[in-house]
């Protein structure tokens, strides 16, 4: 049964990535850049101490939630959406859309350095995935087939992330990246969001 399933994910992901096979994706910015080590640094017990059983298996053994189950995926609410490792600010809820394939998808990132860039060669496609750059720990994968204005959909686990909407008090993991990680960047990124949706 378990390999029917794996089967299925596999058949699903690889329909939702027809379209880009023999693309390369657009922005020169989207090649390997992942530096191997990162501003937030822990021990593969303390990740595990730390996250649910699926955060765990999908940031950090970069595992793939089953499609359409992610509690985001279907979640139109306004807000900033955070990785669930590090507490790094990734997306806005005005760059999320419903790309149909099953998982979270987003245009654009909060600010160009949040998400590092891998190439993926696994489950035999070559694919590029994307990490969060507080602390390399994997979310999802990105293609070149998206909506203006990037063209990109950045494509995530659920699992990955955390979202905060205005008012709500902020998770530990959020508070403690942006006291103690964040750039004036991000901070600056924050601020504003969560500004203009209260006006």
């Amino acid at each position: 049964m378990k390999l029917i399933i794996l089967n299925l994910l596999i058949i699903l992901i690889s329909a939702c990535n027809q379209n880009t096979k023999d693309m390369s994706v657009r922005k020169d910015s989207l090649k390997d850049n992942d530096p191997g080590r990162y501003p937030v640094e822990r021990t593969e017990q303390e990740w595990k101490s730390m996250l649910e059983p699926l955060e765990y298996q999908v940031l950090r053994q970069a595992a793939t939630e089953r499609p359409f189950t992610g509690k985001y995926y279907t979640q139109d609410k306004p807000g900033i959406y955070f990785s669930a490792a590090s507490g790094q600010p990734l997306f806005v809820s005005d760059a999320k859309y419903d790309s149909g394939c099953g998982w979270p998808s987003f245009f654009e990132p909060i600010v160009e350095g949040a998400i590092l860039y891998r190439t993926d060669r696994s489950h035999g496609m070559i694919r590029t995935e994307i990490l969060d750059s507080g602390s390399g720990s994997h979310l999802g994968h990105v293609f070149n087939d998206g909506p203006p204005p990037t063209g990109l959909r950045y494509c995530m686990n659920s699992a990955a992330m955390v979202f905060v909407q205005p008012g709500d008090s902020w998770p530990e993991v959020v508070r403690e990246y942006m006291e103690k990680y964040a750039s004036e960047e991000e901070k600056q990124a924050v601020g504003r969001f969560f500004s203009k949706l209260q006006e």
